[in-house]
This record gives structure tokens, sequence and C-alpha cells, in this order.
């Protein structure tokens, strides 16, 4: 079995990390192709071993990529195709159908009640994916929660495969060194009350919920890690309250410690020993990667929305609390948790659950399924007719993929 992995970019994100996580385990020869940046991911994944291609996409309407997209997957004698993403997974299944690949597997990572990847869902987006959707083989959802979303969008019960994210829990293991180091090179006091946050400073995560809170609570520090388009209203906004000495922003933070312009940043293993309790804010997330990594750490955890969790029974994560979005239940909270000294966890039985080596074997069982269930391949791959349908209706030139990044971003939510 030959595997091609195509995703909209390798910058660094949740969904990339976890295809970087994944290659290392699948005992299957894999290679990945990205339509746009290549980003840091990318590095890491070639160091693994992994053949990484550069589509070279200009735009999200690039219709050129699509023959090039096409050439390169009937060239490379797949035996499968994954698509990762909502860009890559339209281009994508329909390439690989007009390769001659009849196995394609799509995973959905950041599919909301409301946004896709970080931004609202318009009809047009809904549409163009319910549409490419029927040319796949299987959808892959990353939880529960997910898979409901998508029967609700009309996809087939027998096409959807729950296979959860997987993180490798050793990494995230509290690290008393770690811990003092960078406090130390970031500043901080070693006996300080610090919170911590990390993921991309879009409007969706709703960091300004947790800067907000911190700035109401004297002598608390916030370490958040992440980049976007947020991150200079934030800065602005500490310093408007006044706390701009204790609201840090390290930037794009991923496995390995950085120097750089802005100085000494530690990865997200040690940011997580530094500091005291973790907050993910968003109220809409597909899984919550950031909610189990810190929960690996002994974290006492507030988050507004974590399937991972909130689909398993309370005493899986007695760390873990959920709370609405609002600034003044957020900090009385943090405040109530300064004042118990919340010390460290013990890791709790959520975290190994969701170990990485057992996501890779559900998802290569579902490549298993997906080749079973398709005729098989005979040498290299040849046209194969379109399914009837609408789907099959859709001919190349009329790929016009509405872009989430130009719908308007969801609708503010009261932080009263």
């Amino acid at each position: 079995m030959k595997v091609l992995h195509v995703i909209t970019d390798l910058d660094v994100g949740g969904a990339e990390q976890q295809l970087r996580l994944l290659l290392r385990r699948l005992p299957v020869p894999c290679e990945v192709l990205t339509l746009t940046s290549p980003g840091p991911v990318a590095e890491g994944i070639q160091a693994d071993g992994t053949p990484v291609t550069h589509l070279g996409m200009t735009g999200n309407r690039d219709l050129t990529a699509l023959p090039r997209l096409t050439r390169l997957i009937r060239d490379g004698g797949y035996d499968l195709v994954h698509t990762h993403l909502y860009r890559a997974c339209v281009y994508g299944r329909v390439a690989a159908r007009l390769a001659g690949v009849r196995a394609v597997v799509a995973t959905e990572h950041s599919l909301g009640d409301a946004v896709i990847e970080g931004r609202r869902l318009t009809r047009g987006v809904r549409t163009l994916y319910r549409a490419t959707e029927r040319l796949g083989t299987a959808t892959v959802a990353v939880s529960d929660t997910v898979a409901a979303r998508l029967r609700r969008w009309g996809v087939p019960e027998q096409r959807i495969h729950v296979v959860p994210n997987g993180i490798e829990a050793h990494r995230f293991g509290f690290d008393p060194a770690a811990r003092a180091l960078v406090r130390t090179r970031l500043g901080l006091p070693l006996d300080a009350f610090v919170v911590g946050g990390a993921g991309r400073l879009v409007p969706g995560k709703r960091f300004d919920v947790l800067v907000r809170a911190v700035t109401q609570l004297p002598g608390v520090h916030l370490l958040l890690a992440g980049a976007g388009p947020e991150r200079d209203m934030l800065r602005r906004m500490a310093e408007q309250f006044g706390s701009g000495d204790r609201i840090h922003l390290l930037g794009e933070r991923d496995g390995a410690a950085a120097d750089g312009p802005g100085g000494f940043g530690p990865d997200i293993p040690g940011l997580l020993s530094a500091i005291d309790v973790f907050v993910s804010p968003s109220p809409d997330e597909a899984f919550g990667l950031a909610v189990l990594e810190a929960l690996a750490s002994g974290l006492h955890v507030l988050y507004g929305s974590c399937p991972a969790v909130d689909e398993l029974p309370a005493d899986q994560a007695p760390g873990a609390r959920h709370f609405g979005l609002n600034v003044h239940e957020l900090a009385t909270a943090l405040r109530e948790l300064r004042r118990q000294g919340p010390g460290r966890l013990p890791v709790p039985p959520v975290v190994r659950r969701y170990d990485i080596t057992r996501s890779a074997e559900a998802l290569l069982s579902v490549y298993e399924q997906a080749l079973a269930d398709t005729p098989a391949r005979r040498g290299s791959p040849t046209a194969v007719p379109p399914r009837q349908g609408r789907a099959a209706a859709l001919p190349p030139a009329s790929v016009s993929l509405p872009d989430p990044a130009r719908s308007p971003d969801p609708s503010p939510i009261s932080n009263r």
C-alpha cells in the first residue's frame, strides 16, 4: 500500500503536527504534498524521512493547481490518497478521482458547528464540500462530535469513521528543571502564578477573553504561544489595561525551543512545565489537542470547548473544568485556583486513551477497509468512470473554491 497525504499547508498547527505524528507510526510507505506554504512542519516531516512536495498553489481559486495535482497523483502510482483540511479535501478528492485513484480518505480536523478552520461556514463552502465528499471513499472524524456534524451535513453513516487525534504523552510530562529555566529566561518570578494558553491567534479562538481575565488579576502572568492576525490587537489590549509587562505573547511554538528576534522562547512542553494552569477559551473545537497536552503535564485546565474530554465520563479528566465564555467567570476561576495553589495533578486516564499509536492503528484499519471496498488496481492508475449523480458531473473547470479566509468572522460572543 502506497499512500499520498495531501494537506493545505504545513505551518505550525494541530492538524499539521498530527499528520507528522501519524507518519512516524503508519507502517506503510507514505509521501506528503502540500498545496501552499510548506512551513516548519514540512522540514520536520522531511527530517523524519518522509518526502514532501510543494504544489505551489498561488491562491484559493488557483485552478491551474488541479491538473498539476492530478498529474502528480497519477505519476506517483498511489494506492490511496488521504486529504487533510478543507482546501486539500476539495481539490484532493477531485484530483484523485481524475487520476484514477478510487480509494480516497479525508480527515476532518477542524469542523465546528459554525466555523471551519477558524472561519465562519458559508453556504458555498458547505455545498462544495458536500459535492466533493461524494467523490471520496471514507471520511474520518477526529471525535464523535465531528462525526455527528458530518451526519447532519448529509454524509452517509457508512462513510464516516471516528479516529481520535492522539498525542505523545511522555513529551509533555512535568519537568521542574524546565519550569525554572523557562521562568528565569523570561524574567518571571519563580513564585509567580502563571497562566498559559496556546493556539492560532484568530477571532474564533477568543484569546481576548483570556487576556482580559488576566488583566483583572494583579501579579498574575500569562504566557500565550501562537501566531495570527490578532497578535497586535491582544498586545494593545494588554497595554490598554496596564498589563503589558504581564502578558507575554511568545509567537509560534512547536516541538523545539527557539531563539530568534524575540529572544528565548520555550517549546510547548517547556511552556506547560512553566505555568500553573492552562486555559483554552475557544467555544467551538473539533477535538481539543491543546487541552490534552496540558492534562498530560498534570495541569488544571479551564476550557470553553473540548470534545476529547466532554465525550467521556468526568472521572477521565478530573482536572479539566468547562467555563462559559465570560471574562468574569474565567477571572473568578483563576483567582480561586491561585488561592488554592493548584500544584501538579496525576496524569488522568483521558491522556492514555488518546495515545497516538492507537490512532495510527485505527487509521490503518480505515485504509484497509477503503481499499477493500474499491476495485483492485492493476499497474499504474488509469482513468476511472465517474460515479453517477450530482458529484460526478463536476468538471475540473467548474471547481471554484469558496475561501473560508474571506468569510466574515464569527459573530462576537458577549463577555459579560
